[in-house]
């Protein structure tokens, strides 16, 4: 798609719509907005800050008569390239948006709009007795829009779903302008086709989501975490399937490897967490008596697979302190390598210790390092290939390791990306996973929302992609 250059008129026009102090041009402002976590950058032509859907929907018809790019941001945390300017235009950064509008106790719900931090929605609908469970590790600073973009996940999936399970309803621009209304704020709604759920997890791709309806449940009345030490990581992903057997439900159950311990212990001048081959960090949570019977119950089992030692968090200090070890990793893997592939392949959860064996395989065939973590109770793991792309050696066996992994994961019944999303990173993968009728299929509804291409262009579907 040739797109049109933006002109000083379109400056001028762009300006009109969400202020003269809304609207950037500068090259330091550019910059900021130009990656995400992949580190990939793509510089924009400009930076919207808009307030309101209607602005946003000027923006769109401006850029549709031109035509060129619109990409919608929220805290650029993604890890697949999925909100950089890959082809200029203007980026919309979401951040004024960060109204939590309405808290509706007697509904358990709550209206937001998009560029409200996650962290921020969870601690104010706690003050309320209620709960959002989605919990991405960046929930410090990601934001619900960007959430919704990629059906976040986290933690405490493995007991209450991911985001999409979490939204009722959307209203949402579109990107030939139309402002639409999708969903319903009751429990139940079969009303023509789910929109909401199609416009969940759809990248930022076929509509700017400018209002939010998320489903709230109760808080738990308590809440136990426990660390359990193993001495390989084959025997703590065997256990996982026998405490998911369970009552009742962790709400959470993560796997930690050797080489993601030994990083935190080094970035944390050891403190963090003890020395292991393998780690779970298991949450419990419900009635104190269902806590306590629980917490016993994982217990015997981690015993029983192997662990050698099961620590019980004392009180909510303890806790958190396990927490920001886990939230840690990322950032500590720098201690490896400079450079890492992030990649958040699924396998059925049966199959997990299959997948952790693959793994070690394909590390030792490829001589590289794979760090491995994630949530074991919902089978996501994010499997990180650490190189330094300087050396041509070792970035080419760092990406033909990547192909190794998600064939493997395949394989085993999985999928290639379960939080992350496609973006760019995984665009040339799609093929692998999904037919050409499919990919097919998904090009048509982008084009039937978004004809002259102007939303987020360069995102998922890749023009020549690799084939299963």
């Amino acid at each position: 798609m040739n797109y049109a250059t933006i002109t000083e008129t379109d400056m001028e026009a762009l300006r009109a719509i969400v202020g003269e102090e809304n609207a950037s041009f500068s090259i330091e402002e550019r910059l900021c907005y130009a990656y995400d976590a992949t580190n990939r950058d793509y510089m924009p032509d400009g930076v919207l800050f808009p307030a309101t859907a209607a602005e946003i929907s000027e923006v769109f018809k401006l850029a549709n008569a031109r035509p060129f790019p619109v990409i919608a941001r929220g805290a650029g945390s993604g890890f697949t390239g999925g909100s950089v300017p890959v082809d200029g235009g203007v980026v919309l950064s979401t951040e004024r948006m960060n109204r939590i509008i309405e808290i509706d106790t007697e509904n358990m719900t709550a209206l937001v709009e998009p560029g409200v931090v996650n962290g921020d929605l969870q601690t104010a609908v706690e003050a309320e007795g209620l709960f959002y469970p989605p919990d991405p590790s960046s929930l410090k600073f990601s934001t619900i829009g960007g959430n919704i973009a990629e059906c976040a996940g986290g933690p405490r999936a493995v007991k209450y779903g991911v985001t999409r399970d979490y939204v009722l309803g959307l209203e949402v621009v579109l990107p030939t302008g139309e402002i639409i209304q999708t969903g319903v704020k009751t429990m139940k709604g079969v009303v023509g086709y789910d929109l909401t759920r199609l416009i969940v997890g759809s990248e930022g791709t076929l509509g700017v989501v400018t209002r939010a309806t998320l489903k709230l449940v109760a808080l738990p009345e308590t809440v136990k975490t426990m660390l359990a030490v193993f001495p390989s990581l084959y025997a703590a992903a065997s256990s996982v399937n026998d405490i998911l057997l369970s009552s009742p439900l962790p709400s959470t159950l993560e796997i930690i490897d050797g080489a993601c311990i030994r990083a935190i212990r080094d970035f944390s001048g050891g403190k963090a967490l003890p020395e292991a081959e393998a780690l779970l960090l298991i949450e419990v949570d419900g009635t104190d008596e269902t806590v306590l019977s629980g917490t016993e119950t994982v217990r015997r089992i981690c015993v029983e697979g192997g662990a050698t030692e099961v620590r019980i968090a004392a009180g909510k200090r303890e806790a958190r302190e396990l927490w920001q070890a886990r939230r840690a990793i990322s950032p500590s893997l720098k201690k490896i390598k400079p450079d890492k592939l992030n990649e958040d392949v699924v396998v059925p959860r049966s199959n997990i210790p299959a997948l952790i064996e693959g793994i070690q395989d394909i590390a030792k065939e490829r001589g590289v390092i794979i760090a491995s973590f994630g949530h074991a109770g919902d089978g996501n793991i994010h499997v990180n290939i650490m190189i330094d792309s300087s050396d041509p050696d070792e970035d080419k066996r760092g990406q033909e390791a990547v192909r190794d992994v998600f064939e493997l994961t395949l394989k085993l019944g999985g999928t290639i990306s379960g939080e992350h999303g496609v973006g760019t990173a995984k665009a040339p993968y799609l093929g692998m996973e999904l037919s050409a009728d499919v990919i097919a299929l998904m090009r048509r509804v982008k084009e039937s929302f978004d004809p002259n291409g102007i939303l987020n262009p360069g995102k998922i579907f890749c023009s020549a992609p690799i084939e299963g």
